[in-house]
């Protein structure tokens, strides 16, 4: 189950022990002024960018998605239509992000939204043992197996990231 240090829940987290998977809670210091949520989180938690990944919504023909992509790289919109079985795709208004999802922009955690959404993760996922993700507030990730983060959110994987 879970380690937290208390007081921490947020939809994703509650998501997460609903459904009894192992999780590790990792709060940091945000800075109000980062643009870079994704680094600021692995350089604020010694974790190599390759194994945090952020949380991106983008409108496809068949409405909103989400890709997980390592904060390491990018998200290759042509690569992620595809693997929704679409020709393109365009990043999301963040205005629109935060009232779809329920959560604020740099702190969007692909569990616990309000709406589910159809949801690609990285394959580049599958070859940690454990990844991290935003727990749903800007200063907190979420540590947990790549299977939980694909299961709870019915997700496919595809490599739809690009340097």
């Amino acid at each position: 189950m879970a380690k937290t240090k208390g007081g921490q829940g947020t939809p994703a987290t509650v998501a997460l022990t609903k459904a009894g998977a192992d999780f590790t809670l990792h709060p940091y210091e945000h800075d109000a002024n980062a643009q870079a949520y994704g680094e600021e989180a692995a350089d604020a938690l010694g974790v190599p960018y390759e194994r945090i990944f952020k949380t991106l919504v983008a409108e496809t023909e068949a409405g909103l998605a989400v890709a997980v992509v390592p904060v390491a790289g990018k998200l290759d919109l042509k690569a992620f239509a595809a693997a929704l079985k679409g020709k393109k795709a365009a990043m999301a208004e963040a205005a629109k992000v935060e009232r779809v999802t329920g959560y604020v922009v740099g702190g969007i955690s692909p569990l616990g939204q309000r709406k589910r959404l159809p949801t690609v993760v990285d394959a580049s996922a599958l070859a940690f043992e454990t990844i991290y993700f935003s727990a749903g507030r800007r200063g907190l990730q979420i540590e947990t197996a790549p299977g939980n983060l694909v299961t709870l959110t019915g997700a496919i994987t595809a490599p739809i990231a690009k340097d």
